[in-house]
């Protein structure tokens, strides 16, 4: 496993860290099947966790707690998420401050994540969800600024809404964040135009979620394909998003080199940035953890296939059934 410095927290976390989004909530979640997957990830050498309350209403955050029980030797950067008071994802300009991040809704939803994971400090917290229109409210800054100086928070992060990658631009020129959050992947390359740049200026750390477009970029999802109704991506994959979404990955089977799954070439795609501190696939299954924790320290992609792959890149804007 290689590491990466995540920006000015000066940690050095692995570059393939772990998304907890798939260990409570979704359709076949089981949790002997995660913590035998999390220990895997562990004895692999990631050492980033990324979680959230909304993930099973907590429950994926115990499972975190339990997983730094088990490997209490071992330095395991917890991240984790504030949800909105409202519990509506992703923001949007209608929602007032007030009915998404009061004071008390920050501090509450803190001390519930430190409870569920059985630690005095979260090494990063971030907003789950954002708008720029409440980046000058004093509160929330002040906010931080109280978890911070008291310890309960070591770094602070924003997760930005799906295929909106600056609105939260203005936010983290307040010099309060200390990480953020965004969608990065062979289709996703609209953060580099303005997001990732800023955070280089600002030494602001990255996490790039969601390397495979919610499935399409490992190449096993087909128009034919259907989820049950308690899945998620049952609402995500509404027949217009899953036709085109298959139509863009299925363009992509050619480019895959021999001996190479998509996956591995979506991964590896997303570590060529330098700019990405870490990026956190879900890996519910030990063979997803031995997958992609293997594409660390791979030689870079040919160059000729990279930039064919960049061409790729697919701009979308946020619809009713995004989230």
């Amino acid at each position: 496993m290689q590491y990466r410095r995540f920006g000015k927290t000066n940690w050095q976390v692995s570059e393939v860290g772990y998304g907890m989004w798939g260990m409570a909530g979704w359709t076949a979640s089981d949790d002997a099947q995660s913590a035998q997957s999390l220990d895997l990830a562990v004895e692999k050498g990631v050492n980033f966790f990324d979680t959230a309350w909304g993930y099973g209403e907590g429950h994926s955050e115990e499972l975190l707690g339990a997983l730094i029980k088990r490997h209490s030797n071992t330095k395991i950067y917890t991240a984790s998420k504030i949800p909105p008071k409202n519990f509506q994802w992703p923001a949007k300009p209608e929602y007032a401050f007030e009915d998404s991040y009061p004071v008390a809704h920050i501090m509450e939803y803190t001390h519930k994540t430190l409870k569920n994971l059985n630690l005095e400090q979260i090494d990063l917290m971030q907003f789950h969800t954002w708008d720029d229109g409440w980046s000058d409210r004093e509160e929330w800054q002040r906010a931080v600024e109280d978890l911070k100086a008291s310890g309960k928070v070591a770094a602070m992060g924003i997760s930005m809404n799906r295929w909106e990658p600056e609105n939260g631009i203005e936010a983290l020129k307040m010099g309060v964040f200390d990480a953020v959050q965004v969608i990065y992947n062979i289709f996703d390359q609209a953060p580099e135009d303005v997001l990732f740049p800023l955070c280089k200026d600002l030494d602001i750390a990255i996490i790039a979620r969601v390397p495979f477009d919610e499935g399409t970029l490992t190449g096993n999802i087909t128009k034919e394909t259907v989820f049950p109704k308690d899945d998620w991506r049952s609402t995500y994959f509404v027949p217009e998003n899953l036709t085109s979404s298959v139509a863009h990955a299925d363009a992509l089977r050619p480019l895959v080199p021999e001996g190479m799954t998509m996956a591995e070439m979506a991964l590896r795609f997303i570590l060529m940035n330098q700019d990405v501190g870490t990026v956190i696939p879900g890996m519910r299954k030990q063979r997803n953890v031995l997958a992609n924790t293997a594409t660390s320290g791979k030689a870079p992609l040919p160059a000729e296939l990279y930039e064919e792959l960049r061409k790729h890149r697919w701009d979308r804007v946020p619809t009713s059934w995004s989230q």
